[in-house]
């Protein structure tokens, strides 16, 4: 079993000793997003699936504050806020733009890179390196600026 979804049955259940419906309705939206996708595909997830719907749910939850604000509904824009930095908790240190950088660099070395119609290969090494990490939108970005 992934150590990261422990980690956030064990936190379902310090949320529920301490009363914080807040935190607990997050983590247990979490939850049964990892159940939804095991029962889905049939399988058990490992840290990488779990880091990867992580990642869903945060991109997902920062759209929607966006959205919200930009709409001029602070009080959900808050809510998603909050839900944001609950799912942070369980997600590894980012990487700073210089190792983002310096893994592109190693990738587009190893692929032999030499233009955007080579970006594909380069994501495809990155990709499992900087999930969860990195905000894969940027990391694209640089990739196009490296390549272009």
């Amino acid at each position: 079993m992934s150590q990261i979804k422990a980690s956030i049955s064990d936190s379902v259940k310090d949320a529920m000793r301490a009363k914080d419906k807040a935190r607990l309705g997050v983590l247990r939206m979490l939850m049964a997003e990892f159940k939804r996708v095991e029962v889905d595909e049939r399988i058990e997830l490992d840290d990488d699936r779990v880091l990867v719907i992580l990642d869903k749910q945060l991109k997902q939850r920062k759209d929607s504050a966006k959205q919200y604000t930009d709409a001029g509904r602070e009080d959900l824009a808050e809510q998603e806020t909050f839900e944001i930095s609950v799912i942070q908790d369980f997600m590894p240190a980012a990487l700073s733009n210089e190792e983002i950088e310096s893994l592109l660099k190693a990738a587009i070395a190893e692929t032999g890179a030499e233009s955007m119609r080579d970006m594909g290969k380069v994501m495809a090494i990155v990709k499992p390196q900087v999930q969860g990490r990195a905000d894969m939108g940027e990391v694209s970005k640089l990739v196009k600026s490296l390549l272009g």
